[in-house]
């Protein structure tokens, strides 16, 4: 399965598991991962170990007004 991270990740997946699942000091952590230890307690602290949607949360064309969206889209589901 190939990962896609964003552009600034410092962890994958599998390392964010590994973090949330040992149980040694969070400076022990971020030097054995090689990264802040920050990272490390941002990690921690999540209930999963999934990267956050980066984007916007409601996604809208910058170009097309409502109404207009609306339109292509009725006519595209038709």
């Amino acid at each position: 399965m190939v990962q896609l991270l964003h552009g600034s990740a410092t962890t994958t997946e599998t390392v964010r598991r590994a973090i949330q699942a040992r149980k040694e000091s969070v400076r022990a952590a971020a030097k054995h991962y090689g990264i802040s230890p920050t990272t490390v307690q941002k990690w921690r602290s999540r209930p999963t170990s999934t990267d956050a949607r980066m984007g916007p949360k409601e996604p809208h064309s910058t170009v097309l007004s409502l109404e207009h969206e609306a339109v292509i889209i009725a006519r595209s589901e038709a």
